[in-house]
This record gives C-alpha cells, structure tokens and sequence, in this order.
C-alpha cells in the first residue's frame, strides 16, 4: 500500500515516537487535530506498514545489563548456506540487540547487551561454536552518550 505522508503524518509520527502509550486525544491535542482524523491516519500508517510493532523501552542497567560489546565480525565464508546458519544463531541469541551487514574490512557489525564480560565470552563461546568466521573483536562500550529508536522526521 502507497501512501503519502504529510506535515499532520509527520507530527503524528512524532508523538508516538515521543510516546507511544499517549491517548489518541492526547495526540490529537499535541498535533493540533481531532481524534477521529489521528485514529484514521494512524490506522492508514499501520496498514501501510509506516508503523509496526508496539514495545516498551527497558532500562537495561536497572535489570542489570551494564555491558554493551560492539561486535565486529571477518568472515570468509560468503555461501548462502552459511549466511542463513549465521542469521539464524543471530536470531536465536536474546543479547544480539543489532546485526548489521556491513562493506569494507569488516562484513557484520553486531551490538550486543549483557551483564558483564563473562556473560560476554559465554556469548562468544556460543557463537563460535555455531559458525565459523575468520576473525571477531568486540569492543566494550565505556559509556552510550546518545541511543535513540526515533527516526528524524
């Protein structure tokens, strides 16, 4: 489904961007319209796949998950087999919060959240036990100075 967005989508897409909990009147008072056109646009937006799934953001130190490794992953295996064995022991790996294709040196770049190093090398000991690849270095993040999901709209 083709659909085009406006100034008033565009505002809309803000809001449940800022908060997706908030009320569609809410909404409809923050963008300066009525609920009946937001809920509509909204619905339109869904259907069209604009928006997706709905979720709620976690604090990840507050339940313990205070490392982030960024994981970057050399491989010499470039085969179809091997790339859907790797996606799929990608997809089953709760700690993989992001995994990225990549061109250059580097062919997958991976972020991955968990409790501390130990929980780290369990990870790494799982991966490589799953798929070959030539060579991996992870990266500890020492501090996140800016995470965000919102899109610059």
């Amino acid at each position: 489904m083709d659909i085009r967005i406006d100034e008033l989508d565009r505002k809309i897409l803000a809001e449940l961007q800022r908060d997706a909990s908030q009320s569609f009147d809410d909404i409809a008072k923050n963008v300066g319209s009525s609920k009946t056109p937001v809920w509509n646009r909204i619905r339109k937006m869904k259907e069209a796949g604009i928006i997706g799934q709905h979720t709620v953001l976690l604090d990840a130190d507050a339940l313990g998950f205070e490392a982030t490794f960024f994981v970057l992953i050399r491989t010499s295996e470039h085969e179809a087999d091997w790339q859907a064995k790797f996606l799929d022991t990608l997809k089953k790996r709760p700690e993989v919060q992001e995994a990225h294709r990549l061109a250059g040196d580097i062919d997958y770049i991976l972020k991955v959240r968990v409790k501390n190093a130990r929980a780290y090398d369990a990870f790494y000991q799982a991966l490589i036990s799953e798929v070959r690849v030539y060579n991996v270095t992870a990266l500890l993040s020492m501090e996140e100075l800016k995470s965000t999901v919102s899109l610059p709209l």
